[in-house]
């Protein structure tokens, strides 16, 4: 069961449809706690998700309230841990942290250790982001860009768009370049060869990226700091089987090999030389090992496998005698 906050600007483009039966929506948190009470009391195992709005008293009732089993999902943990160093934290709190019986999340490596000495967590695991492969495939198309970017605007990450993206545009006037995301300032000068489209829906991504004969991916500068944090849109790029060049952070050779699987660039240079001169055999080569890599590790199945692991070991079920556990996930919507 899914408990979905229901606010305005997902209404009209929510991932599941309330009518499926598994997705239900409430208004408020007392709605929440009128309507679910007995929901969240008798299931196995209880989530709520970062970002959630009141998700920090929403927190508080649940782990007051379940008898199985609870966790926070942070799609954000570096910026989560910045907002609680700051105060800025609504939907979680220091204290509410233990209270927790797991710690999930979309970043790895050493900040999981840091959920646990210093802040008391239970026990951590990392959750990563993933692709699902039957909306995110190859579709034979024409190339029209030589590179794509998508994103959302962030001031962290502009000079790096400006190093990685709008230099390399700059330089090779001849070449095609698209970058697609919302809340760019309107006084940014993009050069004349960038196509700008403002918002992409989820139904045309796999279009998107198929239409590139490279995609860039650039990471947030919290995500850099803590490494460990894979981009959805890595993920999505790779399934599409569209090769990609990215920045570098540490831990990204855990999700694919430099060099076979992904291309690390530093400079506008670095951009150019791949899209100007990386031979098209290898090219397309590269892009379809990616792809094979995230078939093999990063689909949605295999994060819902690993979720389910983590709730038996927790329960202290031997995985080969599962029983079948009452999942009830608090969130504002699955983007």
């Amino acid at each position: 069961m899914f408990l979905e906050r229901d606010v305005p600007w997902y209404a009209a483009n929510r991932d599941l449809s309330a009518s499926n039966g598994c997705v239900r929506l409430y208004s408020d948190l007392d709605e929440l706690k009128k309507r679910y009470a007995r929901h969240v009391k008798d299931a196995d195992f209880v989530m709520v998700g970062s970002y959630v709005p009141d998700g920090a008293a929403i927190g508080k009732w649940v782990v007051g309230t379940a008898s199985g089993l609870t966790g926070f999902y942070d799609i954000d943990t570096p910026v989560t841990l910045s907002r609680l160093k700051n105060g800025k934290a609504t939907y979680l709190s220091k204290d509410l942290i233990p209270q927790y019986n797991l710690y999930l999340s979309f970043t790895g490596g050493p900040i999981l250790e840091k959920l646990q000495y210093h802040y008391g967590a239970q026990e951590t695991r990392a959750l990563y982001c993933s692709f699902d492969p039957e909306k995110y495939f190859p579709k034979p198309c024409e190339q029209t860009w030589d590179l794509g970017y998508m994103g959302t605007y962030s001031k962290d990450r502009q000079p790096a768009l400006e190093k990685m993206f709008m230099g390399p545009a700059r330089l090779w006037r001849d070449g095609r370049y698209i970058a697609a995301g919302p809340l760019y300032p309107d006084d940014i000068c993009w050069p004349a060869n960038v196509k700008r489209i403002d918002h992409i829906y989820p139904a045309e991504h796999r279009d998107f990226y198929n239409a590139q004969r490279f995609t860039l991916n650039i990471t947030r500068i919290d995500m850099i700091r803590a490494g460990h944090s894979p981009s959805v849109r890595l993920f999505e790029a790779a399934g599409c089987g569209a090769p990609i060049i990215s920045d570098y952070w540490e831990g990204i050779e855990d999700f694919f090999e430099i060099g076979r699987e992904i291309l690390i660039a530093r400079s506008s240079r670095d951009v150019l030389t791949y899209i100007r001169e990386l031979p098209e055999e290898e090219r397309y080569a590269l892009g379809e090992r990616a792809r094979n890599r995230v078939l093999a590790e990063h689909t949605a199945s295999h994060r819902a496998g690993e979720l389910e692991q983590y709730i038996y070991n927790r329960m202290g079920i031997r995985t080969n005698h599962k029983k079948t556990a009452n999942v009830v996930k608090l969130e504002i919507n699955n983007k």
